[in-house]
């Protein structure tokens, strides 16, 4: 079972602003949407490749790479060419503190 793992203070993220981090060799992209934090697979299930970085849109990421669209929310895939789900992570905010873990393995 993955522990909770800091990811930042919540100051620290503006409003459609991400952060990366790694847990067992698995990156995760938190973002705050409107004062929330979502918690995301780095992959885009088209190509396997990043989507953070790419615009967000309400509370939508897009792979620069072909344009997929995925919900922040759920991991759903809302545009094609991406047809499947990415993985979403919980996400804790304990105080200012915010925190996500690897939950697929518990």
């Amino acid at each position: 079972m993955s522990d909770w793992i800091y990811v930042c203070q919540r100051s620290e993220l503006a409003d459609g602003e991400y952060k990366l981090v790694e847990i067992e060799g698995c990156l995760i992209a938190v973002y705050n949407i409107e004062g929330d934090f979502y918690a995301i697979e780095d992959v885009c299930t088209h190509d396997g490749g990043e989507l953070a970085g790419g615009p967000v849109c309400g509370f939508e990421i897009e792979c620069v790479r072909h344009g997929a669209r995925f919900d922040l929310r759920s991991g759903a895939a809302t545009a094609p060419p991406a047809y499947e789900a990415t993985t979403v992570f919980p996400v804790k905010i304990e105080g200012e503190r915010v925190y996500t873990r690897e939950h697929r393995f518990d």
